[in-house]
């Protein structure tokens, strides 16, 4: 039978349905997946070998989980991708406020209803979406929030007095039987609170203000947790943690390709609405290798962590400069330059946490320098080393360059250059197009002006030429050769 044609508790039975429990339901589902070879777990990458295998173990063995890990890890969206888990409808006494499975109701609305109907029991369905509830642990949560307590207007307006169990107001958690409840930031829950978990996960039931009621409820819990909780805001009490089945270390991702192709795909509607904006794959590189570097400063606390939502913001920051920058030219098409990343320093501000020193240097300076070291270690990957001292007789692939610089002694890079401007002053220096030309001769002249900024840059950072900021761009000059045309 068609499910929306089972109206009633007779109906159901005589269609053979057989009742499971949520964590059952969860490991039937996924042993099935894994035979067709499936993932359940869309659009998570980079933990395709460490934290899914952990993750679907945790779940064929019915645990409760605890996602641990620092902030824009896909902790939450973890959680929230195991609903494609469940069945697709699972039957329910119709107006029961806890999804009571008529197969085994536990309340007493949905007790007394089936001892009255009987086989005649209506029938209601819950379609998996409904079935995923998700709190955040704030200091302000209370018992009754998340578990429930008397309410005073319902036993007025029931004429029942407080020894009355029907004056109980149920909270979230019975409220989300037979659904997964997640619990997000786990540590800053109080611990009075966190204690008032321990039946729930351990027995499975609730009690409400000393009512003689048991509550056998069925959820599957999962919490969320980021290890620098548990000694500044708060921690997880012993007796909870010994009572989670599976604790899942997340990390961040560990290669660039793996960083670009999270940015790429949450970025993909921003992308989409600035299609008259290139972006050289080069300035993608750049734009991760700033979290890179970001997780690895001095001036950063590491145990906050650097998120991931950093490069998405980023990314989305770096377009809209090079938009904002396009339509003031009048110019229908453009393509992101280096200078450009000046745009992205708002992104990177907010979502680092700096230790003292970084503090005393000052955020916007710290983000300039991860701008920088970033453009840095891609260039390494690209070219040769730039060697701080020479010989006459060595080789260095970057002597006319700056040779250049000390004959011409004047080149900047406006924001304001329209894009033929910006190419043309780009152009005028020809060891550097020689350079290009040498070591990368497959790179498309669209890509070729961005990569020679990084040139510039990397030889700035490596004290053979110097680059200040003008106001409204960038102006490069000779190391040395400033000095000698000032005497």
């Amino acid at each position: 039978m068609e499910i929306e044609k089972i109206k009633t508790f007779g109906e159901l039975k005589k269609a053979g349905y057989e009742p499971k429990s949520i964590k059952e339901e969860l490991r039937r589902n996924l042993l099935q997946k894994i035979m067709k070879k499936e993932t359940p777990f869309v659009g998570i990458h980079g933990y395709e070998l460490t934290v899914i295998p952990e993750l679907e173990r945790a779940i064929l063995s019915k645990h409760n989980i605890n996602l641990l890990g620092l902030r824009g890890q896909a902790k939450t969206r973890l959680a929230r991708q195991m609903v494609g888990l469940l069945d697709e409808y699972i039957p329910i006494v119709e107006g029961s406020e806890i999804n009571d499975d008529p197969f085994n109701p536990i309340s007493r609305y949905a007790k007394n209803l089936m001892h009255e109907k009987g086989d005649d029991t209506p029938i209601g369905w819950l379609h998996r979406n409904d079935r995923f509830s998700e709190k955040l642990a704030t200091p302000d949560v209370t018992v009754a929030d998340i578990i429930g307590d008397v309410d005073p207007i319902k036993a007025a307006n029931l004429k029942l007095t407080y020894a009355d169990d029907r004056v109980i107001h149920f909270g979230m958690i019975p409220r989300s039987n037979r659904c997964i409840f997640v619990i997000n930031e786990l540590p800053d829950l109080q611990p009075r609170i966190q204690v008032a978990l321990f039946n729930i996960l351990q027995e499975g039931d609730v009690q409400i203000r000393g009512f003689a009621v048991r509550l056998p409820l069925d959820i599957q819990f999962v919490f969320t947790a980021n290890p620098e909780d548990y000694t500044n805001r708060g921690s997880i009490v012993t007796p909870l943690k010994d009572r989670i089945g599976s604790q899942i270390l997340t990390h961040y991702p560990e290669d660039i390709e793996t960083a670009r192709t999270i940015t790429e795909q949450e970025t993909a509607e921003a992308v989409k609405a600035k299609e008259n904006v290139y972006v050289p794959d080069l300035a993608k590189d750049i734009l991760e290798q700033i979290s890179f570097e970001a997780r690895e400063n001095h001036f950063i606390d590491a145990k906050s962590g650097v998120s991931a939502r950093l490069s998405i913001t980023a990314f989305e920051n770096l377009l809209s400069t090079a938009e904002r920058r396009a339509l003031h030219n009048g110019e229908e098409k453009t393509s992101i330059r280096l200078g450009d990343f000046v745009g992205i320093i708002p992104s990177i501000t907010g979502k680092i946490e700096l230790v003292y020193e970084g503090e005393q240097e000052g955020v916007s300076q710290v983000a300039q320098q991860l701008i920088a070291d970033a453009v840095n270690t891609i260039f390494k990957e690209k070219f040769p080393k730039i060697e701080k001292l020479t010989k006459e007789s060595d080789p260095d692939p970057y002597a006319e360059i700056v040779s250049w610089f000390f004959e011409e002694n004047d080149f900047e890079l406006l924001d304001s250059y329209s894009d033929e401007e910006y190419k043309n002053e780009l152009d005028r220096i020809i060891p550097l197009q020689q350079l290009i030309e040498k070591y990368h001769p497959e790179t498309s002249k669209k890509d070729s002006y961005f990569l020679k900024e990084v040139v510039l840059w990397a030889l700035a950072e490596n004290k053979k030429l110097s680059k200040f900021s003008v106001g409204n761009g960038l102006h490069f000059k000779d190391l040395y050769g400033s000095y000698i045309s000032g005497l």
